[in-house]
């Protein structure tokens, strides 16, 4: 099984970074921002996608090349799961990878205590698994699952 780590910058690498001995136990590839944390620590490979602020004026275009990144990095990879634990630079992954039958699993911050993020909101919808961090978000998420955190 071929696994991708999808995590934008900042505290949702730290997460994803949580998750070491999953990375370690299978062949995996990480893809977030540029400019996050040493993510070299995580993985032996990585790819970088633009750093992105949905409130910033280049946004949409951002976006589309991010899209398209993450298309070229799905078709070469070929991963058969994609975890993410957000946020909207790592939409684009998901997404695509749901289109080709990949399985998606996405892991709400755990910043999240009682509101739901813009990318959680969409990721209930295409995730195959959605899991949350605190029993309070059930129940904006009934579907999702409860683990506590993963730190």
């Amino acid at each position: 099984m071929k696994i991708c780590f999808a995590a934008s910058s900042g505290g949702h690498l730290e997460e994803i970074a949580c998750l070491r001995p999953i990375e370690q136990e299978y062949d995996s590839f990480l893809v977030t921002e540029n400019g996050g944390f040493n993510e070299l620590s995580f993985g032996k490979k990585v790819y970088h996608v633009q750093q992105v602020n949905r409130k910033e004026p280049l946004f949409i275009i951002y976006l589309v090349e991010i899209f398209f990144k993450s298309l070229s990095i799905l078709l070469k990879e070929k991963p058969d799961c994609i975890i993410s634990t957000g946020a909207l630079a790592t939409f684009p992954i998901c997404l695509l990878g749901k289109i080709l039958r990949k399985k998606v699993i996405y892991i709400e911050s755990f910043a999240r205590v009682d509101k739901a993020s813009l990318t959680g909101k969409f990721m209930y919808r295409i995730a195959d698994l959605f899991i949350v961090q605190w029993e309070e978000l059930l129940k904006i998420y009934p579907k999702a699952t409860y683990t506590g955190g993963v730190f």
